[in-house]
């Protein structure tokens, strides 16, 4: 099952979405999600995260993220969606058609995390397959590895 069904995309957006499975139960992987501060000890799409207010993450919240190169500018985020231990969503603060989507599926003892990532893409069909072609597998790359050091992470603090 995806995140997202491709009828509820937002026109103009790349989307990308890994999944892995979890050796804990998703309260124990939701509390290391949202901890967005450890966010670029394991997803490498992220370079900086920080949060706008102390506290437990809530929606509404702020959240300023470096993405990509060290060079580029931070956006702003907002918590949009939160279901303890089930999902959190961040959207761009001024640009809605950015989007990072984080789900948790109860598996008995155990979770499945899924990851989207969704971002604009500009100049229609054309300008939204050459940024496939040209980008396309190294997002997707990214996000598998951001699965699999989530788990590691996630295994980490399980064994200490």
């Amino acid at each position: 099952m995806d995140v997202y069904r491709s009828e509820d995309l937002p026109r103009g957006c790349a989307h990308f979405e890994a999944a892995i499975d979890l050796p804990a139960i998703p309260e124990e992987a939701f509390a290391l999600l949202c901890t967005v501060e450890k966010w670029p000890a394991w997803l490498p799409l992220v370079r900086s995260a920080e949060r706008q207010r102390e506290g437990t993450l809530a929606l509404g919240d702020e959240v300023l993220l470096r993405l990509g190169e060290p060079r580029d500018e931070e956006q702003l985020f907002e918590v949009r969606r939160l279901v303890t231990n089930y999902c959190l969503t961040l959207v761009g603060a001024y640009s809605t058609r950015r989007r990072i989507d984080f789900r948790l599926e109860r598996q008995s003892n155990r979770a499945r995390l899924r990851v989207a990532w969704l971002y604009p893409t500009y100049h229609g069909a054309m300008g939204s397959a050459v940024d496939r072609l040209l980008r396309g597998r190294a997002v997707a790359g990214m996000l598998e590895r951001a699965t699999m050091q989530f788990r590691g992470l996630l295994e980490a603090n399980l064994v200490a």
